[in-house]
């Protein structure tokens, strides 16, 4: 993978915000949200076998589900007429007359006016209302927030609100495949898929796009998100989509992928988080929620079936890893994962942070603190996980030129095969695996959790996880030259990793071991009450907390590394 570190912003590879296919689609809005109900309502159709019967039954699990949301689990964000328009479904679905006997085609007929109110509430709900004037807004200020909290901690005195002496590209570093990206953005349609451990993601990956030059993308954010008012400002600016996690009925889900996958045949690149949700045990994700990714899969046949065989109808898909050295929700991220994993050995506390006022503070203390981010890009692949070449095209493991447009033909023609298309995704949500751990950099912060939770796992053998969690912390210390040879043991087959093209380092990794350590210790879990790592009186390694130790571990995971203890 190419090292390239991004130091300047670059021009726009659209200058004109007309040309972007968000503003256009944004100009449809009105007529792209009708057509996104009417193909739901027509998947759902056809997904039911236009079958009243069946139809009926998803209509009562549906209303049944959406009643039951509404009373246990309300949010801020839920509009006003919630329950009114519920109870309009439920008084028209009781409304058949015993004594009036329908036919089969009548019942069909009263059930599908019920899914087209459904699937236009829902396809209204997702739709994103992204301006270009409030976009512009937002991007310039993030960049001039940011950068002015970054040198008020750099910059002494005064000057330090009006200095420029560091960018936001000295705190956020891009590497990787960019240039590629680039280009292939020109040509055809970009599926952006990073690592996703924070709610700062969004954002985050919203201004590396911009940096990029590359016109906005549209992306799923969770409808939790809109509940915080400093998200949901940025969320609404930057034209997210709303995704509402809560809603598991079938008409919710197919509306949601139908509205991806028509967004994609409009040509808007997108960006989807494949894990679904933040890793709560802090892992790269390993097993992908594949619904969205397979409307990728989707639109690319759908491209076909219209004769887009050109590059411009190709639709490209880049895995991105983002990695911090501390997780601003760590603590209650891993404290779900533990409960989950635990159940009843395990007892879960309160969220810490819920707030726009808690996200700030965060805010202010992470940009005014030295630590770094980096945002990796890796190389574009096509919907079946075969990398492309410069223009586009798809090419083998030999660097033989294939057709994608084969995979989809059957007899001759592009056809419709679903659970082929189910094969085709989960090969790309593997693929999509394989490239995140290979594009995955190593902090020190990485390094030095790794090696002290396996240090401690090694001296408690009989010990399970749960146990490990447990362990009393002043009774924890690890010898520091015993750390120190553990570190370089570990970071000795990172480096091998690396030139099996199997991981990435951060350039601070090539600094002495002693330098190393402590850039691990300052930097891992800095923010939080209670440090996953530090130095005791006798300069020797300690935790103040298993769990976060646990978390911070885990980036390392799947590896292989535990074999080193």
């Amino acid at each position: 993978m190419e090292d390239k570190y991004i130091k300047h912003k670059y021009a726009p590879i659209i200058p004109s915000k007309e040309e972007w296919p968000v503003v256009k689609l944004a100009r449809e809005r009105k007529e792209f949200v009708k057509k996104v109900s009417e193909k739901s309502q027509e998947r759902i159709l056809s997904l039911t076998g236009n079958n009243p019967d069946i139809l009926k039954e998803e209509l009562e699990t549906t209303l049944y589900r959406e009643k039951l949301r509404i009373k246990e689990n309300p949010w801020a964000v839920d509009p006003d007429d919630e329950a009114d328009f519920w109870k309009e479904i439920k008084s028209s679905l009781l409304q058949s007359n015993p004594e009036v006997k329908l036919t089969k085609a009548e019942r069909l007929e009263e059930y599908k006016k019920l899914v087209g109110m459904i699937t236009s509430r829902y396809s209204e709900e997702i739709a994103s209302n992204f301006k270009p004037a409030h976009y512009k807004f937002t991007r310039s200020a993030v960049a001039f927030g940011f950068s002015r909290l970054l040198n008020a901690a750099r910059v002494k005195g005064l000057r330090s609100i009006f200095s420029n002496q560091y960018t936001l590209q000295d705190k956020i570093q891009i590497r990787g495949e960019t240039d590629q990206l680039r280009d292939l953005a020109t040509k055809g349609t970009i599926v952006m898929v990073p690592t996703h451990f924070s709610n700062l993601d969004s954002i985050l990956i919203g201004w590396t796009i911009s940096v990029l030059g590359l016109p906005p993308f549209i992306y799923g954010a969770g409808l939790n998100l809109f509940n915080i008012s400093i998200f949901a400002y940025f969320m609404n600016a930057l034209g997210a989509y709303k995704v509402d996690r809560r809603k598991k009925n079938l008409m919710y889900l197919e509306t949601l992928k139908t509205y991806s996958k028509e967004a994609l045949q409009f040509g808007c690149h997108s960006l989807f988080f494949p894990g679904g949700t933040r890793s709560r045990s802090g892992n790269i994700e390993s097993k992908l929620k594949l619904g969205l990714l397979s409307t990728a899969i989707e639109a690319q046949r759908a491209n076909y079936q219209s004769g887009l065989d050109d590059i411009s109808g190709k639709i490209f898909i880049v895995p991105v890893t983002i990695n911090y050295h501390f997780v601003l929700e760590a603590p209650s991220l891993i404290r779900d994962y533990l409960s989950i994993t635990g159940q009843e050995r395990y007892y879960k506390e309160n969220d810490e942070f819920s707030n726009s006022y808690k996200i700030s503070k965060f805010l202010v203390k992470f940009f005014t603190k030295g630590s770094d981010i980096s945002v990796s890009v890796g190389r574009a692949m096509d919907v079946l996980g075969n990398y492309v070449n410069e223009e586009g095209e798809t090419i083998d493991r030999k660097g033989r030129l294939i057709d994608t447009r084969d995979y989809f033909v059957s007899n001759g023609k592009i056809t419709v095969d679903q659970q082929r298309e189910e094969e085709y995704t989960n090969m790309l949500g593997k693929r999509i695996v394989e490239e995140f751990h290979k594009i995955n950099r190593v902090f020190s912060s990485h390094l030095v959790a790794f090696t002290a939770f396996e240090l401690i796992k090694s001296r408690n053998k009989m010990m399970d996880l749960f146990d490990l969690i447990r362990l009393p912390v002043d009774e924890i210390s690890i010898p520091y030259e015993e750390f120190k040879s553990a570190c370089q043991r570990v970071l000795d087959r990172i480096l091998e990793l690396k030139k099996e093209g199997q991981i990435n380092i951060a350039p601070h990794m090539k600094k002495p071991m002693d330098e190393i350590i402590k850039h691990g210790l300052d930097n891992v879990g800095m923010y939080h009450a209670k440090r996953p790592l530090i130095f005791t009186k006798q300069m020797d390694i300690t935790t103040e907390d298993m769990s976060l130790l646990y978390f911070y571990h885990n980036r390392l995971d799947g590896y292989g590394l535990e074999k080193l203890f």
